[in-house]
């Protein structure tokens, strides 16, 4: 327990002689630390023997007492460390103190030839020690001058003047002092990587309680985007062992078509600067054997090390999921898609209302002020019938395009009033076409049925689907030209009926399919528009559709009529709930044969069927 405790209070002691300007270098303050110990520990044990030297010897000869200074000078040298924080200075003061020993020992026991001169190779394998390549070649500057200093001295026969050491006393002091000086460097390099490596292992405890902390995962990678090392955070995210992610183990998991777009990632992050971000999908494991399932991931890379990028551990990078954020997102997008929808809508709103009101209200006040005024009573009897005929059409007129704008509106907000009941469906048919027929023979159209004879009962909100042969019916009539037919037709196919209304009308252009039933949408040309109307009756025959779960089906083309199929469930009494979801499915119809069957197209049946469960 003492011995722990003096080693701390050495360990504080030696900190607190480190220089300020490397104490926040964890690296460099070791080097420091180690230098002065060493250095330090030389010098003392020196003045601790010289008092015994001194008694042994007597009054010390000039070489013995340069000998002397060069024992006591590497203290100076961590005095200088400790006060200016200059490592290559005190290496080179230290390496000047121990070239000049070895020059004494070999001066006094021989010269050149002296074992002792052996020891200046000693002088810059000291200082290379500490790791700084200009304390190196400083020390090896001086042991060669050393070396030459010696060599001058033999040659110029100087040595004989010096006192010359017995072998006994020479070979003894030379040993101790160079075993001392040796087991010092090894004590203290010893303790030194010991620190160190308690520091490295601090670290790497931290650096895995960091990963452990975290949820992202951390993988680091090569420069061809091998895996080398992942975090334990690859269980959570990928529901895998880190080591299963080594090599291409990670690759593999990467949604096929992103796979160039990451690699492409850890290839610039590698030889760049600056992070690069990628966004991709990966496959990750369920808890349940083979429930896989895909989320969408982020990476972001870094470069390691410096330039040249070494061919291992060349990038770390950090992914975590953002499957969430990415949801957030398209959210938002269609959040604002959908207000940009409902914007141009208001504006097609406003703009065909104002149309189909002011219209009939003009006609209404007009006529109307002319059967008031004073001077009606000089109008004739039949302009006066006809004046309040167009008066009354114009009304009927306002009142139906209100009615379309409350039937939108209770559909889309989920109050239309919903009441299935079962109901013959063919006799619905037939008085939905005895209401048409004069219409249509007015217009020099011919109006046909094509009704199965096995139907069962509908069980569905009657008024609403009259709504829908009513208003396909009107639809029909109004842009088939006179001489052209409407039919109407209805059979079971499974579990379904269908309703078909098919004509040899104008036809819809192809451009125009896609946007069949959206609101107060009115195909073709505004300038070149014959017909009249809001835009309204097949939206909401659209929605009266999607109450009843089910389908409509639109396939057209110009010039060769429209045909409309609507698929119900024999049983409606699960529907009911908004039918915003619900789409058109718009088909291009083919040219006929002179049979008047579709060249190449699919029957009605066939065509209802590729309309089933199709939602937006």
């Amino acid at each position: 327990m003492r011995i722990t405790e003096t080693l701390s209070a050495i360990e504080a002691r030696l900190a607190g002689l480190v220089h300020e300007s490397v104490r926040d270098d964890p690296v460099a303050c070791l080097q420091h630390e180690r230098f002065i110990l060493s250095r330090m520990s030389v010098g003392v044990i020196a003045l601790a023997c010289l008092p015994l030297f001194l008694l042994m010897r007597g009054a010390p000869s000039p070489a013995e007492t340069v000998a002397v200074v060069c024992l006591v000078a590497p203290i100076l040298a961590a005095v200088l460390l400790s006060r200016n924080g200059r490592l290559a200075l005190a290496h080179a003061v230290s390496s000047a103190s121990l070239a000049g020993l070895v020059v004494c020992l070999a001066a006094t026991s021989g010269g050149v030839s002296s074992p002792a001169a052996v020891w200046l190779v000693a002088v810059p394998l000291e200082a290379l020690l500490s790791g700084s390549m200009r304390a190196a070649l400083a020390a090896s500057g001086i042991a060669g001058l050393s070396a030459l200093l010696l060599t001058f001295l033999d040659v110029a026969g100087l040595l004989p003047a010096l006192e010359p050491w017995p072998t006994t006393i020479a070979m003894p002091v030379f040993a101790a002092t160079a075993l001392a000086h040796g087991a010092t460097l090894a004590l203290e390099h010893s303790r030194a990587e010991l620190k160190r490596g308690a520091i490295i292992e601090a670290r790497e405890a931290r650096d895995r309680s960091l990963l452990q902390a975290i949820d992202d995962l951390v993988t680091w990678h090569d420069r061809n985007g091998h895996v080398l090392k992942a975090s334990s955070a690859a269980t959570k995210l990928l529901g895998a062992l880190p080591a299963s992610l080594a090599g291409r183990g990670f690759l593999a998991r990467v949604h096929v078509s992103d796979r160039p777009a990451f690699l492409k990632a850890i290839s610039e992050a590698a030889t760049s600067p600056h992070p690069v971000v990628v966004q991709f999908r990966l496959h990750v494991r369920g808890a349940a054997q083979g429930a896989d399932r895909v989320i969408w991931a982020e990476t972001r890379a870094h470069r390691i090390g410096g330039d040249p990028v070494p061919d291992d551990y060349a990038v770390v990078a950090v992914t975590r999921d953002v499957s969430d954020h990415k949801r957030h997102a398209e959210e938002l997008d269609g959040a604002r898609a959908k207000a940009e929808r409902a914007d141009e809508s208001k504006g097609r709103f406003l703009a065909t209302v104002s149309h189909e009101l002011r219209t009939p209200l003009n006609a209404i006040i007009g006529f109307s002020e002319m059967l008031a005024s004073p001077g009606s009573l000089q109008i004739a009897p039949d302009r006066q019938r006809e004046y309040a005929e167009i008066i009354h059409q114009s009304g009927q007129h306002l009142l139906d395009v209100v009615n379309t704008l409350l039937d939108m509106s209770k559909i889309e907000t989920g109050n239309f009033d919903f009441v299935p009941e079962p109901f013959d469906l063919g006799a619905v048919i037939g008085s939905c076409c005895d209401l048409m027929q004069l219409k249509a023979e007015q217009a020099g159209v011919a109006l046909s049925r094509d009704i199965a004879r096995d139907l069962p009962e509908l069980v569905a909100d009657g008024r609403a689907c009259r709504q829908i042969l009513i208003n396909l019916l009107s639809n029909a009539v109004k842009f088939t030209p006179s001489g052209g037919g409407v039919r109407v037709g209805a059979q079971r196919r499974h579990d379904r009926l269908e309703l078909t209304v098919s004509d040899s009308g104008i036809g819809i252009a192809e451009a125009d399919l896609p946007r069949l039933g959206d609101p107060f949408f009115q195909a073709g040309s505004p300038y070149a528009r014959t017909h009249d109307g809001t835009g309204l009756g097949l939206s909401v025959v659209r929605g009266l559709v999607g109450l009843h779960q089910g389908e409509l089906t639109i396939e057209s083309a110009p010039g060769e009529g429209t045909c409309v199929t609507v698929s119900l469930p024999v049983d409606c009494r699960s529907g009911g709930a908004p039918a915003g979801a619900r789409r058109v499915l718009a088909l291009p119809r083919r040219r006929q044969h002179a049979s008047g069957t579709l060249s190449g197209a699919p029957s009605n049946a066939n065509l209802s069927q590729r309309g089933m469960n199709q939602r937006a």
